[in-house]
């Protein structure tokens, strides 16, 4: 892996308003950073271009009828974690995938039809998947929070109210009935996959429909709860040097009241509910290793009906929000 790009405070105050917005005008982002709006652009475009930054749109599946995420944790033989890793990039099943360390080799989420497809999802479509050791498979039944909702913290407590819309998804998220997206709902989201910031016209152009049709789609979609900007960036470019993945037993009894708290903590980038062994799973970032003793006993030792705990550092992350990266963790060109 290449040495990170450490940003100047400029630049981690641009991808921290595109954190909160991926689509906000460079006018908007100037205003909430109080920049000039002329080297905002040309240096929020900078950041674009170089990949340090990205912005892509993601269908919610749950919401679009597409399928229900499993949260996979892998022990692999011993030197083949890497391979694995990247064979499981490859799958398009595949929404997230990283290399860790600890108890654990690889951590992946999957979307399928059902949770039984995730056996054939490891067995048949995996080159060699008896360098898989153990496995086991847990799906998301609620999520408390998102990588999208989440605040780095880095432009105080008024910014997400200045950059952000109030969202019609805000709150845990589970099980409902799902929307039908049309064909044309199809190909928007296959632009702003690629894109997230491509600007209503390119949308139009691209899908064969009039401007002011696309930015309605669009709307729409964002409305219903189908559609999410997710900015993409390597946390380390804004000081957060340690990402790691907690794995909580819980009491069923406190699961709501310990997946709201920690959704609430500035670390917390997503956290969920799943069924299996852990009954919840959470991403985070810090700064540095001498915050995890701290994290561990000032947060988890401070939650109720917690019988069981454990944390993965993830060393080399594939890919987010189905977007495969590069070793300096960009999205690949």
């Amino acid at each position: 892996m290449g040495e990170l790009v450490r940003l100047d405070d400029l630049d981690r105050r641009i991808v921290a308003a595109l954190q909160l917005n991926g689509r906000a005008s460079w006018k908007k982002v100037a205003a909430v950073i109080d920049a000039k709006e002329s080297t905002v652009a040309r240096r929020g475009q900078q950041l674009i271009e170089s990949r340090v930054v990205g912005v892509t749109g993601v269908l919610d599946h749950l919401r679009c009828g597409l399928g229900i995420s499993l949260v996979v944790r892998m022990r692999c033989r011993p030197g083949r974690a890497n391979a694995v890793a990247d064979a499981l990039a490859d799958l398009p099943v595949s929404r997230f995938v990283t290399v860790v360390s600890g108890s654990a080799d690889v951590a992946a989420e999957v979307v399928v039809r059902d949770h039984r497809e995730v056996a054939t999802v490891l067995v048949d479509h995996l080159p060699r998947p008896d360098d898989i050791v153990e496995s086991e498979s847990m799906v998301v039944v609620r999520k408390f929070s998102n990588f999208e909702e989440w605040d780095t913290g880095l432009l105080g407590p008024d910014a997400p109210a200045l950059l952000r819309q109030p969202a019609p998804f805000a709150g845990p998220q589970g099980w409902h009935e799902p929307e039908h997206l049309t064909e044309q709902e199809f190909a928007i989201a296959g632009v702003l996959a690629e894109d997230g910031r491509a600007s209503y016209a390119q949308i139009a152009t691209a899908v064969g429909a009039s401007e002011s049709t696309a930015a309605r789609r669009v709307d729409s979609l964002v409305n219903r709860g189908c559609l999410r900007f997710r900015t993409l960036f390597e946390t380390p470019v804004l000081g957060l040097d340690v990402n790691f993945m907690q794995w909580l037993a819980v009491e069923p009894a406190e699961l709501e009241n310990v997946g709201t708290r920690l959704a609430n903590e500035q670390s917390t980038r997503y956290v969920s509910a799943t069924t299996g062994r852990f009954n919840l799973c959470l991403h985070g970032a810090l700064p540095g290793y001498g915050d995890l003793y701290d994290y561990l006993t000032r947060v988890i030792g401070a939650l109720p009906g917690v019988h069981a705990a454990d944390m993965t550092l993830q060393a080399r992350t594939l890919k987010r929000a189905w977007v495969r990266l590069d070793e300096d963790g960009r999205r690949a060109s």
